[in-house]
């Protein structure tokens, strides 16, 4: 019975954060970090204000779990994307496309791009950010290289580059008025960015 007890138990607190997570997700989105009342986000989750602080310490940090879980669909969207490729190029251009995709998704784009840095200060969303992407680009790039696709570089250092290009990128979808257009524009020139270290490319 103690056993039966404490699943049920896990399972409400499951799904409690769930709901939480959802409707905070939902108010974010639609109204912003600033204008999102935790009232309003305990409300859309039909749970009281003090079951919101029972799991979280307050609003931004039931932003951070948001943003946290925005960022890992995205590396998931990302990942799925170029899993049946076989061509480590095309697999890393797939990787971007799907990346510009999720930019143009209101949820990743509201919460990950325009509203993060504000939220959770500059420097906490750029470390998140990186934990949670840098791996994604590191991986591939030093594939690339050991398959003479790229021209050896310092790999880390590459990655930080690329990750900065790719959030750039992003984040200027996400301000577009045509957000489509600047979507294709920004695919290309980060091909193009990234061709420039193909072994293949003459050097000037």
């Amino acid at each position: 019975m103690n056993d039966m007890a404490r699943s049920r138990r896990e399972e409400y607190t499951d799904a409690t954060r769930r709901a939480l997570l959802d409707s905070a997700a939902v108010a974010f989105v639609e109204r912003g970090f600033t204008d999102a009342s935790l009232d309003d986000i305990a409300r859309g989750a039909r749970l009281t204000k003090g079951a919101l602080y029972h799991h979280f310490a307050g609003k931004q940090d039931l932003f951070r779990a948001v943003f946290e879980e925005v960022e890992a669909e995205m590396i998931t969207a990302v990942r799925q994307a170029s899993a049946d490729e076989k061509d480590p190029w095309l697999r890393v251009l797939l990787g971007i496309g799907a990346f510009l995709d999720a930019c143009l998704t209101p949820r990743y784009r509201r919460i990950a791009l325009e509203e993060g840095p504000a939220a959770l200060g500059w420097h906490r969303w750029r470390e998140i950010d990186e934990r949670y992407a840098l791996a994604l680009v590191r991986v591939p790039l030093a594939r690339l290289m050991a398959a003479g696709v790229l021209r050896q570089q310092p790999v880390d250092l590459l990655a930080r580059v690329v990750l900065a290009a790719l959030t750039e990128a992003g984040m200027a979808v996400a301000a577009a008025t045509d957000r489509e257009a600047a979507r294709r524009d920004a695919e290309s020139l980060l091909v193009e960015l990234l061709s420039g270290f193909r072994t293949d490319r003459g050097r000037t």
